[in-house]
């Protein structure tokens, strides 16, 4: 069972864990906040302390201190990976900006202005995914080469990451930087050991889908392009998560939001502003009450989505 939750700014997460009843310790990952990562003093009262830091960060530093072989060709494969991402930036740039322009389009005939629009975001969805596919390529490469799962010091942690794991009730996930979260999380193969209930938010809860979606129409040196930047672990399916929704995206440009929304179909757009908690069901699907984008742009529960496709 998993349960999303919107930024912890002002904190929900003791009032989440206390609604799900939870028993036994919790083990927890704040490596998104990087080298702050020790500094969960608040977190450890919120959740009743008992919990159990995995020092995701820490043991990655000592993988790289151990290893230095390893740690070389990490460091050159990140560089490549950044390249690539900022050369599938100036492809989707174009691509997305004629999007745009199509979907603003008042004149015309409605008709051969939907094909056009069909076709633009065809056109940025293929690019979409040709990244996310090179990206995977690049990262199998990689382990290919270099094995990490069989390096001696990568062993070490995962038996210890899977032990605190194995005895742990629940698993929650912090935000922070959501590039170095989901490098540790795949290194020490948390996927594999994850306890009945997990908690995330944030970049913890970007991470458990299966595809990493980067966005910020608001930041102070103008809007950033909204990027696909990676897969995640796949845990939840079926959805995009959008943290800090109200905060950084022009939520009130139905055009624009419309846009977002029919890129990543068929998955759900879900928001997460700040106090939001989704308790996803059994099978993983969205409550009712989730707040979601629709195709027009507007954000409304999931049931209003699901009554309109029926």
């Amino acid at each position: 069972m998993v349960t999303l939750l919107g930024p912890q700014r002002r904190p929900t997460v003791d009032r989440a864990l206390a609604s799900l009843g939870v028993d036994g310790s919790i083990a927890t990952i704040t490596a998104g906040w990087q080298e702050r990562e020790k500094e969960d003093a608040e977190l450890t009262a919120l959740l009743g302390e008992r919990d159990e830091n995995l020092r995701l960060h820490a043991r990655w530093m000592d993988v790289l201190h151990s290893d230095p072989e390893y740690a070389k060709a990490e460091r050159e494969h990140r560089v490549v990976l950044d390249e690539l991402q900022q050369l599938y930036l100036v492809r989707l740039h174009h691509a997305v900006q004629a999007t745009l322009e199509v979907a603003q389009r008042v004149d015309g005939n409605p008709r051969s202005t939907s094909m056009a629009l069909d076709d633009a975001l065809a056109v940025v969805q293929l690019i979409d995914t040709t990244h996310i596919n090179r990206v995977a390529e690049l990262r199998a490469a990689f382990e290919d080469a270099w094995r990490p799962q069989e390096r001696d010091v990568v062993v070490k942690h995962r038996e210890e990451v899977s032990a605190v794991l194995s005895r742990a009730a629940c698993l929650a996930i912090a935000g922070g930087h959501v590039g170095e979260l989901l490098a540790v999380l795949r290194l020490f193969d948390v996927r594999s050991g994850l306890p009945a209930r997990l908690i995330a938010w944030s970049a913890g809860a970007m991470a458990l889908t299966p595809r990493i979606v980067l966005f910020h129409d608001r930041a102070a040196q103008g809007p950033a392009q909204t990027e696909v930047y990676d897969e995640g672990l796949g845990v939840v399916t079926g959805l995009v998560l959008l943290p800090h929704a109200r905060r950084r995206l022009r939520t009130d440009d139905p055009i624009r939001m419309s846009v977002l929304a029919r890129r990543f179909a068929p998955a759900t757009c879900v928001v997460l502003d700040d106090g939001v908690a989704v308790h996803l069901q059994a099978d993983g699907s969205l409550p009712a009450d989730a707040r979601v984008v629709d195709e027009h742009g507007r954000i409304v529960e999931a049931r209003v989505v699901e009554a309109s496709a029926q």
